[in-house]
């Protein structure tokens, strides 16, 4: 579940990247990539499980499904929250500076 969450939100990131150059200007590459390497992680981690389980790991309780929900949903709050602090520290448009600016004036 943890890994389709993540290349679902891999697939949408990098569709508005590829789609919109103010989504370019406004750094979603790294928000694709923070998408994408989490979901190589969870391709990793469920490789590594199904040698472990063998055919078992294709019918988890469904505990653990929702677990594995709330931890893709989890790592997508937290890469989003990475992104909008990177975002105010780049300040691509200068909203943040000039906001500043103008508290100061």
């Amino acid at each position: 579940m943890t890994l389709l969450i993540t290349i679902l939100a891999a697939v949408v990131t990098s569709c508005i990247w590829y789609s919109s150059a103010r989504a370019r200007r406004l750094k979603t590459g790294v928000l694709c990539s923070m998408f994408w390497g989490a979901s190589l992680m969870w391709l990793v981690d469920a490789v590594a499980e199904y040698i472990e389980l063998g055919a078992a790991y294709f019918t988890p309780a469904a505990q653990d499904m929702l677990n594995d929900a709330f931890l893709g949903f989890s790592v997508i709050v937290l890469a989003l929250t990475v992104w909008v602090v990177l975002l105010f520290v780049k300040d691509p448009d200068g909203v943040v500076r000039s906001a500043l600016h103008n508290q100061r004036s």
